[in-house]
């Protein structure tokens, strides 16, 4: 190799270096890397539970939120949060609101037919929402309100620690995939979401109020549901 070639590799690994090099700024007190990894390593042992108390109480302490200031509760989830199989629907309805839980009332009784139809009962699943206050005369979310609460949402996402993610409606694609196209374009189409350093088998489908509104679709859910229970069966799922 020539003096000349070596000169032009040096000036290419250090335009490289630049380019991928972060620049930092430093305070004079050493940063307490121990203190942050035993704080981490405390979080990890907890039990699910407790992990998914303490996030109630983080999102619980939300400020400035419409959606908050107009609810009555905040809607966590509802299930077996050991389930292998995780539903995240839209926006709590007016009877979850009052009930303070998720896929109640009309809605909860088409999503257990739908489920039933697959061999799966509702409390052998884990079901939440995308957003956990219900919106003001239950209005669609706001982009800026959708990724507010999605950084709860992923965090929900990985004390559940599923291993099959339900995305049913529009609002809850965004929040996990941050896609805000049609959801026609989108369901029934398997995807890979890495949340959590994990990559979870990732389904988009029609949210069961959409449904109700909209009965002729559900021919296409059920196409949908026919393809989580052939992943259920491929992956040798077991649901308890």
């Amino acid at each position: 190799m020539t003096k000349k070639t070596l000169n032009q590799n040096a000036k290419y690994d250090q335009k490289f270096i630049n380019i991928i090099e972060s620049k930092f700024d430093f305070e004079n007190a050493p940063i307490n890397r121990v203190g942050v990894f035993v704080e981490s390593n405390k979080y990890n042992e907890m039990n699910k539970k407790e992990r998914l108390l303490l996030l109630k109480k983080k999102i619980n302490s939300i400020e400035n939120c419409n959606l908050k200031d107009n609810s009555k509760n905040l809607v966590m989830g509802d299930g077996d949060f050991n389930s292998p199989i995780m539903l995240i629907g839209e926006t709590p309805s007016e009877v979850d609101d009052i009930e303070a839980r998720a896929f109640t009332g009309e809605i909860g009784v088409l999503l257990n037919k739908m489920l039933l139809a697959i061999n799966i009962k509702k409390e052998k699943v884990y079901s939440t929402y995308s957003i956990n206050f219900r919106p003001p005369n239950d209005r669609k979310p706001s982009s800026l309100e959708i990724k507010r609460y999605s950084i709860f949402l992923k965090e929900h996402i990985s004390i559940i620690e599923p291993k099959i993610l339900v995305l049913m409606g529009i609002t809850a694609m965004e929040a996990v995939t941050g896609l805000n196209n049609q959801i026609s374009n989108e369901r029934g189409a398997w995807k890979e979401i890495i949340i959590g350093n994990k990559i979870l088998p990732t389904i988009v489908t029609f949210n069961p109020s959409y449904l109700i509104r909209y009965p002729d679709k559900k021919k296409y859910s059920w196409e949908d549901l026919k393809k989580i229970r052939e992943k259920i069966k491929d992956l040798d799922i077991q649901i308890q």
